[in-house]
């Protein structure tokens, strides 16, 4: 048998300390949602770009994705042309969104890489017509310092780097060229050809602060004021669904590096782990997922569906502040 959650070929009874309970395991078990108390400020951390400085850490903004490729695990194929993709962007500005997170090379497990050409072919066109059209801050997901480069050019004021800055060594280089862009320096286990092939940790949370700790020294040894950074942990890359949570869980703890921290969870496939659901039916678990982290205080939210997003934590925070 395989247990559910770690996918390890064991007697599912024995994993996590016997703590399996595939028939009653609700997020709630595992997601605690820590109540801020209203007549004590949230601690709030900086976020420069754009020639603007944001207090983070009162409520999360809310990152919509844009993935101009025909593989994504999601959406692949729905914003393929340049049309489509500038009226789906649109739509997400329309719903609220607070950025626009725009991507033209697929990371989900197992994917390819795209070649430089491609990726441009896609991205630039639809981020310069974006540009244009509204004030919303654009982020281009990318590995490729030239992506990063001509996506700068184009309009794009924030770097989505799932790498944490280390696949192309011209990236950082450009980032600490490009003062005014932010950056978003994600953690991954291996790349996406590897990342889920039994990605083990002795403690996911402290690991991963530890990768963080040395990116920041890095960056800002680099010349990168670290007041640009957020940290994105990287829910789905080269972690099992038991990690995935433990990582959820541990926001408070990685905000303690003194960095905004980022979370995308949108529709991935641990949520299937938790609530027997196929990528079309994850919305509710998605939202579920948000509102769990806004509680823990979570700084920034990467989503597809971003009005069910921002409609539920605006209900969220009516509650919480009376």
């Amino acid at each position: 048998m395989t247990c559910e959650l770690c996918d390890n070929n064991a007697d599912p009874t024995r994993c996590h300390g016997g703590d399996f309970r595939p028939q009653t395991l609700e997020i709630a078990d595992i997601c605690m949602v820590m109540k801020p108390t209203p007549d004590i400020p949230a601690p709030t951390r900086r976020w420069r770009y754009g020639g603007q400085t944001f207090e983070l850490g009162r409520f999360p903004l809310v990152m919509g994705i844009l993935n101009v490729t025909p593989d994504s695990f999601s959406d692949g194929g729905n914003h393929a042309s340049v049309e489509a993709a500038v009226a789906h962007g649109l739509r997400l500005v329309e719903e609220g969104a607070d950025i626009l997170d725009i991507g033209g090379e697929s990371t989900r497990p197992g994917a390819e890489p795209v070649p430089l050409d491609e990726e441009l072919r896609r991205v630039v066109p639809v981020i310069a017509e974006l540009s244009r059209q509204t004030d919303i801050p654009i982020s281009i997901d990318t590995t490729k310092a030239e992506v990063a480069r001509q996506s700068i050019a184009a309009g794009a004021l924030i770097v989505n780097d799932i790498s944490g800055l280390q696949f192309d060594p011209e990236m950082i280089p450009l980032c600490a060229e490009q003062t005014d862009v932010g950056i978003i320096c994600m953690h991954i286990k291996g790349t996406p050809q590897t990342m889920q092939q039994d990605p083990r940790y002795d403690d996911v949370v402290r690991e991963i602060g530890e990768f963080f700790e040395e990116r920041l020294a890095t960056l800002e040894g680099a010349g990168i004021d670290p007041e640009r950074i957020v940290l994105d942990p990287g829910v789905g890359f080269g972690k099992t669904a038991v990690h995935n949570l433990e990582v959820l869980k541990g926001v408070p703890t990685l905000q303690k590096l003194g960095r905004p921290v980022l979370i995308g969870h949108s529709r991935k496939r641990f949520i299937d782990k938790l609530l027997r659901r196929d990528v079309d039916e994850r919305l509710w678990g998605t939202v579920g997922i948000s509102l769990a982290l806004a509680g823990l205080g979570v700084d920034l939210l990467r989503v597809h569906d971003v009005r069910a997003t921002v409609d539920s934590l605006h209900a969220w925070r009516a509650v919480r502040d009376g």
